[in-house]
């Protein structure tokens, strides 16, 4: 059993418990922090996003299709489907020559609830441009698009059944994928994401050591370091683009710029890259919980490691030890991490 992690607490004792694992692996795989079972494939979902775009640079769609960074964030990103997400995944697909109509990802509300009633009030049904992950699968399309130019196929018919295991963008993903964790995929567990692409059990321990290398460019082909350096850049200089309003991704990398590159996926799944320790990070909790305890973890990994200044110490401790209010904004509770897994960090 996996040890407790994150603790909810009321009225002095501990309401609720949050298990996990967590793996911090240097580029080579060596461990430097491990905690419970990080050998079990687990489903990263969306926390591997930047993973999935080192094919948009290395193949050269990027630079093509002339992507600013605001839209190569997008493509690592689990946008809110605000206006300004909209209109970058958008602005993806016209410069590959297409539009919303090729997206493969389906529709929901966004995320960002602002976004939300602005779209009810303009009684509107949202579009395949809101979902979360549209950034990420017009990423696809760029990529696509510029294999059927290569090949003198019609880019509208070639994109057509992307999100499919055989087709050719997501075999390129796919093989970023695997070069980039170690994992051999073809033996992996496989399910299909909630945005209908392909996803592959991975240990954390390779989904950590990905993440160091994405940071360091320690592993990688020189093409998909290159990407990587690329990527995290934009994000750096755009996070807002890789998730949202008041979302932890885009505020911790608003403060601490390319010293942590940090992506959350579905399920409790969490990852991150600290390339001046060069060191990656995956976060599993077993319950699934995201903002309750997968956050709590990695703000308390991101406090304990990275090189911060006292009040970026303070800011990440925010999300660490988080205070719970009710309604009327009354203090209830809390929610921090557990004096175990401090002690583990503080060991690291």
């Amino acid at each position: 059993m996996n040890p407790e992690l994150v603790h909810a607490v009321r009225g002095g004792i501990v309401e609720s418990t949050h298990r996990g694992a967590l793996a911090i692996v240097d580029a080579d795989g060596a461990s430097v922090c491990v905690v419970g079972d990080v050998q079990r494939p687990v489903f990263p979902r969306s926390a591997v996003k930047v993973l999935q775009a080192l094919p948009l640079v290395a193949s050269g769609a990027a630079e093509d299709f002339g992507l600013t960074d605001e839209e190569l964030a997008l493509a690592c990103a689990s946008h809110n489907g605000e206006p300004r997400h909209v209109a970058a995944a958008t602005s993806m697909l016209a410069k590959a020559g297409l539009d919303e109509q090729a997206l493969e990802c389906g529709a929901h509300w966004p995320g960002d609830e602002a976004a939300q009633r602005e779209l009810a009030r303009s009684v509107r049904e949202p579009r395949t441009v809101h979902n979360n992950c549209s950034g990420k699968h017009s990423g696809f399309i760029c990529v696509g698009c510029l294999m059927a130019r290569r090949s003198g196929a019609d880019p509208r018919a070639f994109v057509r059944g992307y999100v499919q295991p055989d087709h050719p963008v997501m075999r390129e993903v796919t093989a970023a994928l695997q070069a980039a964790t170690g994992c051999d995929l073809s033996r992996a567990p496989t399910g299909t994401d909630g945005c209908s692409i392909p996803t592959y059990g991975i240990p954390l321990k390779n989904l950590a050591a990905a993440f160091a290398r994405i940071g360091t460019e320690v592993g990688l082909s020189a093409e998909h370091g290159a990407a990587a350096r690329r990527l995290r850049a934009a994000v750096a200089r755009a996070p807002f683009f890789v998730a949202g309003s008041g979302r932890f991704d885009t505020r911790v990398m608003e403060r601490l710029g390319e010293r942590v590159f940090c992506k959350v996926g579905a399920e409790g799944v969490f990852c991150a890259a600290l390339p001046e320790q060069g060191l990656g990070v995956a976060i599993k909790i077993d319950d699934g919980n995201n903002a309750r305890a997968a956050e709590v973890v990695m703000a308390s990994v991101i406090e304990s490691l990275a090189r911060l200044e006292r009040d970026e110490r303070e800011f990440m401790r925010s999300f660490s030890e988080v205070t719970l209010k009710n309604w009327n904004g009354i203090e209830v509770g809390a929610l921090r991490a557990t004096a175990s897994l401090r002690d583990t960090l503080a060991s690291c």
